[in-house]
């Protein structure tokens, strides 16, 4: 696979040239079609010997707010126009044709990367009842397999128990060229795996179950199934579904295997809302969730009480967050009443009301998340960009931090599903430090080491250093920012940066690791995470200073960090590329339109450029549940702010940095018609002869390739542009 040698790089290099002579025969005749669509088409001329296609204008005008607004590109997003997926092929023949040296290049990174892993590997076993549950690769074989053996009194696998396979999603994605795990939920008595797929990308699971008695799944219970529970009885099931339309969680179903169709229990009918179902660590209760970005409301049924009504634990009340956790009779109540960050409460399961604070709210802290135990409760805080992990005891009352080493790191608890057991599993990591699997003993705090990501060939995280640095906005609020560099790059304005932004939907970006990630840093290239408002890094102000009517903090913000890095000489604006996703797809957008002369190139993935089209269609997936993330554009104020920075509305006539958009036509998330649009709109503006790319997986959605080789090999291409792009090609 890693087609190493001579003779492999010649031979891939011939199937390159066959190809090109096909590759520049479909781009011209695709220009030759498109040229007479409609009105305005346009041919492009450039230095170049390959065109890019041509999408052609068709009139189409929209109102809003009393404004007509024509937009020529918008039957791009007529997926079943036979003229739509031909436009798409015909970029994508661009891009090989225009790409061969890059396409070389992401090859040879591929093979770097895959050589750095270890492709047959398992995860740490888990505990759980009688089982130690753990998931496998195999060399070759693109999907992880997931499996158990039986445990010893101690938790640990006994010898020579023999392995059960669970579920080879290798098996599953036979016949597929894309396959996606939802939900994966063992039955109380071990005797029965409840999960869901998607084979599309588009994010639409089908529930299924397997018997792990007799090893047979039957056929398929239920369709775009998007949290999935069992009730105490092993026979009893509960899923939400969603709309087929918005794909909004809305409606929650009970289904008892064999007896019968599924009962509707409750339909959420408020289109900010969405229901959610899961259940307590100590397995007692099932919890329904709806949530919107600033309400969230929570029911409780009994998880033995299989015929019983799911009751509300506390009126739902426009802006009050708050989930919860049981023990003993007594809830653990994670609550933003009176408390910006959140506080924990307790309350008597009979009483939810009645609390008695037991971490009070502190306005630098964020209480991220709870994990309960027998005699301990482990609190996840979020404090200055990093992760503080405390544990309680509640016999002493008294308090244990775990501490952590390094100055900028990723850490956090990833769930010990035995209520009783004596240490709770974590994962620490940093960009230099590979992944760590511990146990932390909740009696003293001490950690042990079961397994560290390998990384093979020699690597040393000694070899490179990383940091956390500060930089002040144009506001003068302070930015936290993640530096990785290799030993002995010089930070004097002649390094290569890689400058990555998100900063929505107070998602924080973690400072961990990356094996593919070093392959940039190991050729000179200095990796910088800036942590911009928008994301929860700094708590919920920080979220809430990068939304709505403030959403242009977080443009200035990253813009403001690349500026910080020229200034200090780490890089330079034609040493400088930068990269964001979905929601970090705007953030480049935008950051290219206000300041196109400050990078030199971009990958935005997935991009949410369009988003006046996207936000004033109300049947889009997800729309309406997004106006409290970027306002109502049906009212004027937010439409005219959203409208000042929306990329694809405010792209103007001017030289552009180089650019890749890649997209997937299944993405449910960011439709792909938005990126397409972009590029062809893009494309009769920009004056430079700067690349602009448009990428587009004619059969993944929003995370791309589904499959572990097909991924990485999609990452080695886009980190070879970005690496040419800057003069690196090798």
């Amino acid at each position: 696979m890693n087609g190493t040698g001579a003779g492999g790089v010649r031979k891939r290099a011939a199937m390159w040239g066959a190809g090109i002579g096909l590759v520049l025969v479909a781009v011209s005749l695709f220009n030759a079609r498109m040229s007479d669509t409609g009105p305005g088409a346009e041919t492009k001329k450039e230095d170049s010997q390959v065109q890019p296609p041509v999408a052609g204008r068709r009139p189409h005008t929209v109102e809003w707010h009393g404004e007509r607004v024509e937009d020529p590109w918008f039957w791009l997003r007529e997926k079943s126009d036979p003229e739509v997926i031909r436009y798409l092929e015909a970029e994508n023949a661009y891009l090989k044709a225009s790409t061969v040296a890059e396409e070389e290049f992401g090859d040879r990174l591929y093979a770097e990367m895959l050589g750095r892993i270890q492709q047959t590997d398992l995860t740490v076993p888990l505990l759980r009842g009688r089982h130690a549950y753990y998931s496998r690769t195999e060399e070759g074989r693109q999907y992880a397999i997931h499996c158990r053996k039986a445990s010893g009194v101690d938790g640990e696998m006994t010898d020579g128990s023999v392995e059960e396979v669970l579920l080879d999603l290798n098996q599953l994605a036979e016949g597929h060229s894309y396959l996606g795990l939802g939900g994966f939920e063992i039955s109380d008595d071990g005797n029965r795996l409840l999960y869901s797929t998607d084979t599309t990308g588009f994010r639409q699971y089908t529930l299924y179950v397997k018997d792990l008695v007799t090893g047979v799944t039957g056929g398929a219970l239920a369709e775009r199934v998007t949290s999935l529970e069992w009730a105490r009885d092993g026979r009893t099931v509960f899923y939400v579904t969603e709309d087929p339309v918005t794909k909004r969680s809305n409606q929650l179903w009970r289904l008892r295997l064999g007896a019968g169709p599924a009962q509707l229990l409750m339909e959420e009918p408020d289109e900010l809302f969405s229901l959610g179902i899961s259940r307590t660590k100590d397995r007692e209760w099932l919890i329904c969730s709806s949530h919107s970005t600033d309400t969230w409301g929570q029911w409780m049924l009994k998880a033995s009480d299989v015929d019983g009504s799911f009751r509300e634990v506390l009126p739902k009340e426009k802006g009050h967050k708050y989930d919860l956790e049981h023990r003993d009779g007594l809830l653990f109540i994670r609550t933003n009443r009176d408390a910006k960050n959140f506080r924990l409460v307790t309350a008597p399961v009979s009483e939810p009301g009645r609390w008695t604070e037991l971490v009070g709210h502190r306005p630098d802290v964020l209480v991220e998340g709870i994990e309960v135990f027998r005699d301990h409760l482990v609190v996840q805080e979020q404090r200055e960009a990093l992760t503080r992990l405390r544990i309680h005891d509640r016999r002493s009352n008294t308090w244990i931090e775990v501490t952590f080493p390094e100055p900028a790191y990723s850490a956090g608890a990833t769930g010990t599903p035995e209520i009783g057991s004596p240490a709770f599993r974590l994962v620490y990591q940093s960009m230099a430090t590979p992944a760590g699997v511990y146990d932390c003993n909740l009696s003293d705090g001490s950690l042990r080491l079961l397994k560290r990501t390998p990384v093979l060939g020699g690597y040393d995280p000694a070899d490179h250093v990383t940091e956390r640095r500060w930089v002040t906005a144009r506001d003068g609020v302070r930015i936290p920012i993640s530096i990785l560099y290799k030993k002995g790059v010089a930070l004097d304005g002649t390094a290569p940066c890689f400058l990555y932004g998100y900063g929505s939907y107070g998602i924080g970006m973690d400072a961990g690791f990356s094996i593919a990630r070093l392959s940039l840093v190991d050729r000179g290239m200095v990796y910088v995470i800036a942590h911009i408002r928008g994301g929860n890094e700094l708590g919920e102000a920080w979220h809430d200073d990068g939304m709505l009517m403030k959403k242009k903090n977080t443009f200035h913000d990253f813009i403001d960090c690349a500026e910080w890095l020229i200034q200090n000489r780490i890089s330079a604006p034609d040493r400088l590329v930068i990269e964001g996703g979905s929601a970090g797809g705007l953030l480049m957008g935008a950051a290219v339109n206000l300041r196109p002369d400050l990078f030199r190139a971009v990958h935005l993935a997935v991009p949410f450029v369009d988003v006046m089209n996207t936000m004033m269609d109300a049947d889009l997936p997800l729309t309406v549940g997004e106006y409290l993330e970027w306002g109502d554009p049906n009212t004027r104020e937010a439409f005219d702010y959203m409208r000042s920075y929306s990329p694809y509305d405010n792209l103007r006539r001017g030289a552009y940095p180089a650019m890749l958009v890649t997209t997937s036509l299944n993405d449910s998330q960011v439709m792909y018609w938005e990126p397409a649009k972009y590029v062809a709109k893009l494309r009769t503006l920009k004056t430079d002869d700067r690349p602009l790319l448009l990428k587009c997986n004619m059969g993944a959605g929003h995370g791309g390739a589904s499959g572990r080789y097909d991924r990485l090999k999609e990452v080695g291409f886009e980190y070879a542009w970005m690496l040419s792009q800057v003069g690196i090609r090798k």
